[in-house]
């Protein structure tokens, strides 16, 4: 399937150095594709989704930080954002990975958890001084409430929410998940915590893995609070209908996507957050809508129906049953040019909007 009638990547001489992507790319016909282009096209750009670790035991990494900043600044790359979903912050890590492997930029920020206290303020107003400084408020990984309650595992072959396997469970995590109201009412946490983002331009809100609905409640609090870069965090994008995301789009929202989302093992049994072992989710409670299933060319369909300028692409990598994440870039680099991106779609996908995102010009 051809996603669009547009010609493969060709740039002429001196446009792939104002592009600051190398200043003599191949050029790359239907018929003589490149075994370079890729390797090019990843410099100057940055993996906005990385699990960095440190890890859980029972769900180990592929690489340690130190490791994954060395590879990306090998490859060429800006930056790095590191993600902690299991303690929710990484400015450590980040602040000692940046001392340890100079010449490329590496952020952190909070990820809300029922391990902090879900939406807790305090926690918050730590993370921007803590390390490096939040460069980013996540909403919540795999303990919010729509996470918490589609998360499970199969039972004589049926898949079975945990929910409802495990009463105490139920009793135990469903109070403390994450949640945005949608009768109209804002908890002062949540008011507090969104006032602690519009205070800072140069940290952005992530929507987490929360409901469509509660996403889109969310976003239109933090465009009331002054908050003017927000991110649609991937999984819940993918649960979102096209519609839908144009409409957040407009609004100046970045989506986001991720390699995970069509190059992952699903059904594995991870402990991705739960140190219980019988909470390894199999189920995969990220996956996204039907019709996106299907794999990468659906995926790539709705970028380009929604437009390359609304979106922001990443890896999702680190975990050791996966590629690293400097492989996944290339993959994803390398997909994108399959598809008959160009290298300026490919070079706004992953550099331009993550250099505004992160004020990197």
């Amino acid at each position: 399937m051809t996603i669009t009638s547009e010609p493969i990547s060709s740039l002429a001489e001196g446009t792939a150095e104002s592009l600051g992507i190398g200043a003599s790319l191949p050029r790359e016909t239907f018929d003589h594709r490149s075994m370079e282009l890729p390797d090019e096209l990843i410099r100057g750009t940055s993996d906005v989704h990385v699990h960095s670790g440190p890890w859980l035991q029972s769900c180990p990494g592929r690489l340690d930080p130190f490791q994954i900043a060395e590879q990306a600044k090998a490859a060429g790359m800006k930056s790095l954002v590191f993600y902690d979903h299991t303690l929710g912050i990484s400015t450590g890590t980040a602040q000692l990975a940046s001392r340890q492997v100079t010449g490329i930029n590496i952020f952190g920020g909070i990820i809300l958890t029922s391990v902090l206290g879900g939406l807790n303020p305090r926690a918050v107003k730590t993370a921007l001084h803590y390390g490096s400084g939040a460069k980013f408020v996540h909403f919540g990984a795999h303990c919010t409430h729509y996470m918490v309650t589609h998360e499970g595992s199969f039972v004589d072959g049926k898949p079975v929410r945990f929910v409802d396997q495990y009463p105490k469970f139920a009793q135990d995590e469903l109070p403390r998940a994450i949640r945005i109201p949608l009768d109209g009412s804002v908890p002062s946490e949540l008011v507090e915590i969104l006032g602690l983002i519009s205070e800072r331009p140069d940290v952005h809100l992530n929507t987490g893995h929360l409901s469509v609905d509660e996403a889109i409640r969310l976003v239109d609090l933090a465009i009331g609070f002054g908050i003017k870069k927000i991110v649609v965090a991937h999984p819940c994008r993918a649960r979102m209908t096209t519609e839908q995301q144009k409409e957040l789009a407009q609004k100046g929202v970045l989506l986001e996507g991720a390699v995970s989302d069509w190059m992952f093992h699903r059904g594995l049994r991870r402990t991705n957050y739960y140190v219980e072992r019988e909470l390894a989710d199999e189920i995969a409670g990220i996956a996204s809508t039907p019709e996106l299933s299907a794999g990468v060319v659906p995926w790539a369909k709705q970028i380009r129906d929604i437009g390359v300028e609304h979106f922001l692409l990443g890896t999702d990598y680190g975990i050791r049953s996966g590629p690293t994440p400097v492989e996944g870039m290339r993959t994803l680099i390398s997909t994108l040019l399959d598809l008959e991106f160009t290298s300026e779609e490919i070079h706004t996908l992953t550099k331009s909007n993550a250099d505004w995102l992160f004020d990197l010009d």
